[in-house]
């Protein structure tokens, strides 16, 4: 019987439970995520591969094993959900078929990557995710920040939940004067580097930071992984943190202000800023990297989003592994696995501009020699 483990989390759209290190899928029964494809990948493909890399994927990523694997009965794979940065190690140094990131190769990973796939390294995008600053205070079921409002409070300058700050964003608000407690990311991650990302775009005199995957203000309370803030947001009252929108729960999300308004976080909204953000230069002909805008104006937008990558080889040594590894990509990319991510996880599914575009790179993927 095909299963998936998930190591976090439990997602009802796929019908299965959180209980391992990995997510599994194996050779049976077609599961419950589905048994067709829609003609997105080839029912022959068999065999074993394993990523690794990003734990806002998780939920999306037991939606496209199940479909995938559904529809491929002699196929497994395996994805480890250890965050962005241990995706991207692992991927470069050759120990994983490919790897979920939520952010793009920079520098000496994307040469060492280049290096381990044979001169060139595919990075397409696969996950569109709004990140939600998410927030338990009881009482406040409704709350508006502003860029600034938010830098300050995650840079620990704004201290109480009744600051001047916070109750300008919410005029006639009964906010208490207890303590804010922000939550950050203890391990290295793409989500933090997105985030660290817009508060330097969007409020740069109150972040004085640079944009990085390890969190840069020191004291605090800190969680390993998405579901590490999400526990440490939910235990407490008064908390705030970021996180995938998609695993934000029962916990409230801070409307965001944009130009004159405050806007949510929403599949929606996310990816309109996509449409607005520009492919990175000098990533390579396979690579659809993305710099995101992060200062939109209209009021139908929302800046704080993740897009997160699959990283793969253009050749692997071997005809069969090439062969899972272009059907498995091809199904993530396709209207039905973007569906299915949707509606596992809350993403935004790609355009069909988009796929369009990366499709055929997926479709090049082949063995060396």
């Amino acid at each position: 019987m095909k299963t998936i483990r998930p190591s976090r989390a439990r997602v009802a759209a796929v019908g299965v439970a959180a209980t391992g290190a990995l997510f599994l899928a194996g050779c049976g029964a077609a599961n419950e995520g589905g048994s067709s494809t829609g003609g997105a990948t080839d029912s022959s493909v068999s065999g074993t591969i394993s990523g690794a890399g990003a734990s806002s994927q998780q939920a999306a990523m037991q939606a496209w094993i199940a479909g995938f694997t559904g529809a491929n009965g002699g196929a497994t794979v395996n994805y480890d959900p250890v965050g962005s940065g241990g995706g991207r190690t692992q991927f470069v140094e050759g120990g994983t078929a490919f790897a979920g990131s939520d952010a793009y190769l920079k520098d000496a990973q994307l040469e060492a990557a280049r290096t381990r796939c044979g001169g060139s390294v595919i990075e397409v995008p696969n996950y569109v995710s709004p990140i939600a600053v998410v927030y338990k205070l009881d009482g406040v079921s409704n709350l508006n920040l502003s860029p600034a409002t938010i830098a300050g409070i995650f840079d620990r300058k704004i201290t109480t939940w009744n600051d001047p700050a916070i109750a300008a964003d919410n005029p006639g608000v009964a906010l208490p004067a207890s303590p804010i407690t922000p939550v950050n990311r203890s391990d290295e991650s793409g989500t933090t580097e997105n985030f660290t990302e817009y508060l330097k775009a969007a409020a740069p005199e109150a972040w004085p930071h640079e944009a990085d995957g390890e969190w840069p203000v020191q004291g605090g309370e800190a969680a390993q992984g998405t579901s590490g803030v999400i526990g440490a947001v939910t235990g407490g009252n008064g908390t705030i943190g970021y996180a995938d929108a998609s695993q934000a729960g029962q916990l409230g999300k801070v409307n965001v202000k944009v130009g004159a308004d405050y806007v949510g976080p929403t599949p929606e909204a996310a990816a309109k800023v996509l449409e607005e953000s520009e492919r990175v230069a000098g990533q390579g002909d396979t690579s659809f990297a993305f710099e995101v805008n992060r200062t939109p104006t209209a009021p139908d937008t929302y800046p704080i989003v993740l897009v997160s990558y699959l990283l793969a080889c253009p050749q692997y040594p071997d005809a069969a592994q090439a062969d899972l590894v272009k059907a498995f990509l091809t199904y993530v990319v396709s209207p039905e696995g973007q569906q299915a991510a949707a509606t596992a996880a809350g993403s935004a599914p790609l355009s069909d501009t988009l796929r369009q575009q990366i499709t055929p790179v997926i479709g090049g993927i082949k063995a060396a020699g």
